[in-house]
């Protein structure tokens, strides 16, 4: 995702995620969102150990006009691209709670027994000035047999919701075997169309103001994965905010392409002027050549390293540097690559074939700078 992109909706929200309103004073008490991004477990001895990261927060309805207004005016939207940007912006606006503690529950476990999560050395974790939280928890292999037996699933997924006090949210958790298929795919301009190449203001719209389009012909492939029992996990540049639209889209139930549950990895980018990490962030974004290169380069190196097993297939396109990235970690982890696809965007096999040495290419309609196709 573009950095101009990321600037953009950030700081026009940075400027009012400090502003406290009296109507958000007020309703202190109120319900407050929950949201567990889809993740899964790996084995550790007898232990299923579970990375987790979950958002508290509340919606600014109001603050979203504001934002849809500057929108329309900067962009010329029509009425559904405004009501559509406010859905899509939904993350960037809303209030994060800070010092939440969540605990949840997995769905018909008869104990009915809470869990919190906490750190690498059992501390129990608060959210922070972003109402953001990452750890993990900890169950015993015989403890988990017993909830997939109560929840009666055939691919190792689990059903979670949040019973904290004020909190409401629920979310999925897939235990993955050591051994097995695993597909890393890309999101943008691999199963998702959003024109990358055609520089931040194609993105902008494509990302905020158009419906979401399908990536033509990909449907098929991860369909034959699912059928092969493949896990999958999504690993993007697109900033965490747009988790939700994000996997609305591609888990539509109304769509006949419905693409198969994943864990998702993306980018994060703080917001809150409080929190130091805001600012690094921004730095990042602002001097940072490669920061996606190095966002998913890391996730990716995680994956393989926690399931030294498993064999992964890797999916991308060549519109920015999932070619070099996944080279890199053919070279790294010869033995658990088994193959990397590439949607080719930019036509990269007749300009750049040296970028796709080795690689399954999967010619794509080209994009050209400056120019939306949809």
């Amino acid at each position: 995702m573009k950095s101009k992109l990321l600037i953009f909706i950030c700081l026009m929200f940075m400027i009012t995620s400090g502003c406290t309103t009296v109507q958000s004073l007020v309703s202190q008490q109120n319900q407050k969102e929950v949201l567990f991004y889809t993740t899964y477990g790996f084995q550790q001895g007898d232990e299923w150990v579970i990375p987790m990261r979950v958002f508290v927060h509340r919606q600014r309805n109001r603050t979203k006009g504001v934002a849809a207004s500057f929108a329309a005016r900067r962009y010329g939207l029509n009425d559904y691209e405004k009501e559509l940007f406010k859905t899509r912006a939904d993350d960037f606006v809303a209030d994060g709670e800070w010092r939440e503690v969540v605990e949840f529950v997995f769905a018909k476990d008869p104990e009915n027994r809470a869990y919190r999560i906490k750190n690498k050395n059992g501390k129990v974790l608060r959210t922070d000035f972003d109402g953001l939280k990452e750890g993990y928890i900890r169950i015993p292999v015989s403890r988990a047999d017993s909830l997939l037996h109560y929840q009666q699933t055939t691919d190792n997924w689990l059903d979670i919701q949040a019973v904290s006090n004020l909190h409401d949210g629920n979310g999925k958790i897939q235990l993955l075997e050591p051994e097995g298929v695993s597909v890393i795919s890309d999101i943008d301009d691999t199963i998702k169309v959003t024109e990358l190449p055609a520089g931040s203001d194609v993105v902008i719209r494509n990302t905020f103001f158009k419906d979401f389009e399908a990536a033509p012909g990909m449907y098929s492939l991860y369909d034959i994965w699912k059928e092969n029992n493949a896990a999958f996990h999504y690993v993007s540049g697109a900033p965490w905010q747009l988790y939700d639209p994000i996997t609305s889209f591609l888990f539509d139930v109304e769509r006949e392409s419905l693409y198969p549950k994943g864990s998702f990895h993306m980018k994060t980018v703080r917001k809150s002027f409080f929190n130091p990490g805001t600012w690094a962030d921004f730095g990042k974004l602002l001097f940072g050549k490669n920061v996606t290169k190095n966002q998913k380069t890391g996730q990716i190196t995680t994956l393989l390293e926690r399931f030294p097993e498993r064999r992964f297939i890797l999916v991308g396109d060549s519109g920015e540097k999932d070619p070099e990235i996944y080279s890199a970690m053919r070279e790294r982890y010869p033995e658990q690559v088994k193959k990397i696809i590439i949607r080719d965007v930019v036509n990269a096999r007749e300009h750049e074939p040296d970028r796709l040495t080795g690689m399954e290419i999967i010619p794509a309609r080209t994009i050209y700078s400056g120019v939306s196709q949809k």
